[in-house]
């Protein structure tokens, strides 16, 4: 991003050479419409979370047994307990019904299953047999290619609930959803809907209590017909297939509902007993049919309407897309952490390089000191609250140099406050209000020393940092250094925010930017040139919102070398409202992407282009637009998380990630020489400041997709800036430091 210490002007970008939005001519509207775009799609992706969770977190299948112990059965009706297995009629007049003798009604619950299913057809279609499956909603959202196979083959389809809980324990509502969305789910799948429901954890009739009893009348009265069983393979606990064979063998003629299972875990014993069971059973007289056929219930499977067969394939592709985003946000938090993760190793190990280089016991010097005289430009608009301070801050200096204050138009005295200080080397050169790049190349024309010092009007400098600044170049290489900007107004948890980012995000990413020769930005509050660099390039361009950050890469692809010296310390006022912040980024934002874009040919060229190309600008689209773009996805996933997974996970990941920002901000506080204080409010700020940037990032991209032109922004002066005392005379000696 660009700098946080740049100073902007009211007027408008001059219009030549504009680099706008990122393709095409510009536009003056203000998006508005994204904003809607991002609450439907955010309210979109939280609906879809929410059924996803819901649907495959909330109960789960987790066992077939019934769970707890058997309540009271007072309400249950003696010929319910001691009749057959299907039931009907439960809120009426209840009355049950037997397979018939010799018949054998094979059920198989929790499917479809992928492995499992197909392999139980298999044997069934080998063996002539039709039998009832009763499925589970989730199963058949995933997989209902198996369920048409299932109607296509002529079995039975009966519902199991759509996330296998216990509707004993479930509210009235939420028994009536989870029957509702299982037969929309059939009826998606395979445009059929089924009157048979078996409830997960059922068992025989005997077994049934008075919860249980509730939850078959109100299921009556929704039209469906209970199917309990008669015999239980047990093949759930999977006892060995000589134990499910076994169980599932009826004990003399009488007509059977046998329970087995497709899915929920390994099927094999029941697969193997299947092949053992049938043939045998039909060698001695049985026969195999569906429930409805061994009962003799006329057609409980009927064909879906239109509307619910639409509704159901709606439900289906829902969940489908809800899963595949599920997988595509767990991608993506992994690979977004993992590249976080990177970053801050990398970043803090060349960090650590980067103190060695410059200030360690081996650090190499640029060369000979450098003492020549420096050239102080100071382009101001409406600075009359700060003006003062950053004038007499500069006349301290340690170093030799003259300043050049340029008036861009204010309305408000500034340069007639600073002329009427009467301080020795400063100029005022009036103009009319032209923009920030018009003033500077003002001052540069002006100016008359080689080296050019630029500083914004609401900069306080120490009295060391011009000398600190120009050091780098003894290097003849080196056209340009950034300083160390430092933000004065700390208080608040704004203020401490914003200087946690100064110190943390932006110092240690110009340090990694220095190793790897890629500067992208030297802050408009305190950076240095060579002035014939600059008259090279003609000026600073006003092509762009971003002047710092457009005139550092142009320098960077002309070949130049652009430097970090931390030592050169400037004190600037950051924004003290959310509103100012907001403003204020946004400006950084989009002006950064513009300059971005027009010097995007960096990407295929050799030398230090090159390395501006594909180190500085991939470092910046990856970290500081896409990331920040998946960013409010991000949060919603880790609320789903929180919700519907594991939460002492999600939190456990999110701590870590606290404390690898907590490691990192220790670090960089250490290497600016910063107390560490104002990291105890870096939790507070993940729930605040960060969705800000992100938002801002957002903005930026609609804004520069748009084609809409942003408009300098003034930011508003507080006055907390001071001058350092003795600043009048500074020939007299260097005056103490600002107080941070």
């Amino acid at each position: 991003m660009t700098d946080p210490t740049d100073r902007r002007h009211r007027t408008a970008v001059p219009r030549r050479n504009p680099v706008p939005r990122l393709r095409g001519r510009t536009r003056r509207v203000v998006p508005r419409t994204h904003w809607l775009l991002l609450c439907v799609l955010v309210v979109t992706l939280s609906a879809a979370l929410l059924l996803q969770g819901y649907t495959h977190h909330m109960f789960g299948i987790t066992s077939d047994d019934v769970t707890g112990p058997r309540g009271r059965a007072d309400t249950v009706p003696g010929q319910v307990a001691h009749g057959g297995p299907v039931i009907a009629d439960a809120a009426g007049s209840p009355h049950t019904a037997r397979p018939k003798a010799g018949t054998i009604a094979l059920t198989f619950d929790d499917g479809p299953d992928p492995v499992w299913t197909p392999r139980i057809l298999d044997v069934l279609r080998r063996n002539h047999v039709h039998a009832t499956f009763f499925v589970v909603g989730t199963q058949v959202v995933a997989h209902p290619e198996l369920v048409r196979r299932i109607v296509a083959e002529g079995h039975q389809i009966g519902i199991h609930t759509f996330t296998h809980p216990d509707l004993s324990r479930l509210a009235p509502w939420q028994r009536s959803l989870e029957l509702r969305e299982t037969q929309l789910a059939v009826a998606g799948a395979a445009g059929v809907t089924s009157a048979l429901l078996r409830p997960p954890y059922s068992s025989e009739n005997d077994a049934l209590d008075d919860a249980d009893w509730s939850v078959l009348k109100q299921a009556d009265s929704a039209g469906y017909v209970t199917v309990l069983s008669t015999l239980d393979a047990e093949d759930w606990q999977r006892p060995g297939t000589a134990r499910v064979l076994a169980n599932a063998t009826p004990h003399g003629k009488a007509g059977q509902i046998v329970l087995m299972h497709d899915a929920g875990g390994d099927r094999s014993q029941t697969v193997a007993a299947l092949n053992t069971l049938i043939p045998r059973l039909k060698a001695q007289g049985f026969r195999f049919t569906t429930v409805g056929a061994a009962v003799g219930m006329a057609g409980p499977v009927q064909r879906a309407g239109l509307g619910n067969r639409l509704q159901g394939i709606a439900l289906i592709r829902m969940l489908q897309l809800g899963d595949g985003t599920i997988r595509l946000l767990g991608v993506l938090m992994y690979t977004a952490g993992a590249i976080s993760v990177l970053r801050a190793a990398v970043v803090l190990v060349a960090a650590r390089r980067h103190r060695r280089l410059r200030t360690g016991r081996r650090a190499r010097p640029w060369g000979p000191p450098v003492t020549e005289p420096v050239s102080v430009i100071v382009p101001a608009y409406n600075e009359s609250a700060g003006i003062e301070a950053a004038v007499r801050s500069l006349v301290a200096s340690d170093h030799p140099v003259e300043i050049i204050v340029v008036d861009d138009g204010s309305t408000d005295g500034t340069a007639g406050l600073v002329e009427s200080l009467g301080l020795p080397g400063v100029r005022v050169i009036r103009q009319r209000n032209a923009g920030k790049p018009a003033a500077l190349n003002t001052g540069l024309s002006a100016a008359t020393c080689d080296l050019v010092v630029m500083v914004d009007g609401d900069t306080v400098f120490e009295p060391d940092a011009v000398r600190m600044l120009v050091q780098p170049f003894a290097d003849p290489r080196v056209g340009a250094v950034s300083g160390n900007a430092k933000v004065v107004n700390r208080g608040g948890l704004l203020g401490r925010w914003q200087h946690i980012e100064y110190v943390v995000g932006f110092n240690l990413d110009r340090r990694l930017f220095d190793l790897a020769e890629c500067m992208p930005t030297v802050p408009g509050a305190v950076g240095a040139f060579r002035r014939r660099a600059l008259l090279a390039l003609g000026g600073v361009s006003d092509a762009t919102l971003a002047e710092d950050t457009d005139l550092t890469m142009a320098l960077c692809r002309a070949g130049w070398r652009v430097v970090y010296e931390e030592g050169a310390v400037a004190w600037t006022e950051a924004p003290a409202s959310l509103g100012a912040l907001w403003r204020q980024r946004y400006r950084w934002c989009y002006g950064t992407l513009q300059a971005m874009w027009k010097h995007r040919g960096a990407l295929v060229q050799g030398g230090a282009a090159g390395r501006l190309g594909r180190r500085g600008l991939l470092y910046l689209l990856l970290f500081q637009v896409l990331l920040p773009l998946l960013a409010p996805v991000v949060d919603v996933f880790a609320l789903y998380g929180l919700v519907f997974l594991d939460p002492l996970r999600i939190t456990a990941l999110w701590l870590a990630f606290l404390l690898l920002q907590l490691l990192m901000g220790l670090y960089a506080f250490r290497l600016d020489g910063e107390r560490p204080g104002p990291l105890w409010s870096l939790p507070l700020q993940q729930f605040v400041y960060r969705q800000l940037m992100y938002l801002v990032v957002i903005q930026s991209v609609f804004t520069a997709v748009s084609g809409s032109r942003l408009r300098w922004q003034r930011m508003e002066r507080y006055g907390t800036l001071r001058a350092p005392a003795g600043a009048e005379t500074s020939d007299e000696g260097r005056p103490p430091r600002i107080p941070a």
